[in-house]
């Protein structure tokens, strides 16, 4: 008979909490007993306990109290190798997690104590997804983690994979800024996943959306659905909330609201490539506010990492051929933002040519671009082709079904919104410090430009460098300047 109001002390059954012994094996025998039980909580009273892998069962709380630190082993052998045989399917393999559970359900973290899984000892290894996460899923019903906090992730902090009903519920997570691929909330081919209340601070993206590269067996099978994330803090990484790039899966039905994030780098981000495959759509951000970013959205079909610049079938401008591996982005909608002390450009949108972007809806969007008198650190998208920016503003190029609407950019340099093989784009509302263009356009058509009135100092409405369709109506320009040049 299961008894889920059992407490095991682990202190009750030799677990030291010293901050020296090794305790891997006795929890383990912890965790055996309240197995057999038929669940129950795993008590941590305050202490400093070192362990390797922790892989709890179904109903089965552990609970960190106060005072409570988990030290992750230094130890390699006390965190298992995870293979394609030890769950069919899953491609990339590594050191099992701090903290882990496999086909299970019913399954709590939770408490106001600490897991430091002590990565430093882990930064340099050359293979990082050999690593192990703080925290690690497979498979699992029913989850959820709340209270704690996670410091010094060995690699990605917090690691759900196919995982459906998901409470991520007002933890803290630091890891040092400059620790490699320590992203903070990466729920993985996950169903019904809510991450609310929660504070993120990072050495690379904060919260992150994936369903398993062209190559993942397991992942790509399901695909990452049904998402809200509310309320959150971010602060450092190299993205807010980001999707991909690994999105064979899909990822579908997100909505991001109600966050603050802050020198992210990027703030909303969506990146992939070709021969990725996988569709995102239906995506809603709303109320969010960003300060000290890269570029405020980014979304890049041109995704570089892990792969060589001479593949031009990966990274040709040209239309290349549909097929099942073609990403797609569709269905988009972004409202209700302000970004402050941005420094490369507003937004740098790039689809890729055979399948643009397409539905894509921001409203309300305020963006104080103030460049840097320094050199740019990179790019604003990372794709071969694509320039470093320094205080520009809003770039799309390769959408079509678009709506933008009642935006204000103040930009250092260069237009306020440039569209390149755009089509069926609605403008309407725009206003912004600029001196050139207003608007710049080129290779697009059934641009709708409407309710625009030209800064004063900007040397016209729009540029239209080679006979782009564009419709201007009910805009105003200055006695001085041109509405068309």
């Amino acid at each position: 008979m299961q008894n889920l109001n059992a407490v095991f002390d682990v202190t009750n059954y030799g677990v030291e909490g010293d901050g020296k012994t090794n305790n891997t094996a006795k929890i383990a025998e912890v965790i055996g007993l309240a197995e057999k039980a038929g669940g129950g909580i795993v008590y941590f009273p305050p202490g400093e306990y070192v362990s390797g892998t922790i892989e709890l069962k179904s109903n089965m709380t552990l609970y960190l109290s106060a005072g409570t630190v988990i030290l992750g082993s230094e130890n390699r052998e006390d965190y298992p190798m995870i293979t394609s045989d030890t769950l069919e399917g899953y491609t990339r393999g590594g050191h099992s997690g701090l903290i882990k559970a496999m086909n299970a359900e019913n399954v709590t973290v939770t408490g106001r104590g600490v897991i430091d899984g002590r990565g430093y000892n882990w930064w340099g290894e050359p293979k990082n997804e050999h690593r192990p996460r703080a925290i690690q899923m497979f498979l699992c019903k029913n989850v959820r983690i709340s209270g704690i906090s996670i410091i010094n992730s060995a690699m990605w902090t917090l690691h759900p994979v196919c995982c459906d009903n998901v409470t991520i519920d007002g933890i803290t997570i630091k890891n040092p800024a400059n620790s490699p691929n320590t992203d903070g909330i990466n729920p993985e081919s996950c169903r019904n996943v809510r991450i609310a209340n929660c504070h993120v601070d990072v050495g690379d993206d904060c919260i992150t959306l994936k369903s398993g590269t062209e190559n993942d067996l397991l992942q790509k099978q399901y695909p990452c659905e049904n998402i809200t994330v509310t309320n959150c803090t971010m602060i450092n990484g190299h993205g807010g909330v980001v999707i991909g790039s690994e999105m064979s899966g899909g990822v579908r039905n997100v909505v991001i609201s109600n966050c603050v994030f802050g020198g992210t780098d990027r703030g909303i981000r969506i990146k992939t490539r070709r021969k990725r495959g996988g569709t995102v759509e239906d995506i809603r951000v709303n109320n969010i506010m960003m300060s000290n970013v890269f570029a405020p959205f980014v979304m890049n079909g041109y995704y570089q990492c892990e792969a060589s610049p001479d593949d031009m079938e990966l990274f040709s401008l040209d239309k290349r051929p549909l097929s099942d591996d073609t990403p797609v982005f569709r269905n988009i909608y972004i409202s209700n933002v302000t970004a402050r002390n941005v420094v490369a450009s507003a937004a740098y949108l790039y689809g890729i040519p055979e399948m643009p972007i397409d539905g894509l809806y921001i409203d309300n969007f305020v963006a104080e671009i103030v460049g840097s008198d320094e050199e740019i650190r990179e790019k604003p998208i990372m794709a071969y082709h694509a320039p470093k920016t320094n205080g520009e503003g809003f770039f799309a190029a390769n959408v079509r079904n678009a709506s933008l609407r009642n935006i204000h950019i103040d930009v250092k340099r260069g237009a306020a919104l440039t569209l390149e093989n755009a089509e069926d784009v609605s403008v309407s509302g725009l206003s912004s410090n600029t001196e050139e263009a207003e608007i710049k356009v080129s290779g697009s058509k059934g641009v709708f430009i409407s309710a625009i009135r030209a800064n004063s100092g900007a040397k016209g409405l729009l540029e239209n460098t080679d006979g782009s369709d564009a419709v201007i109506s009910g805009c105003y320009v200055g006695e001085n300047q041109k509405e068309v040049f």
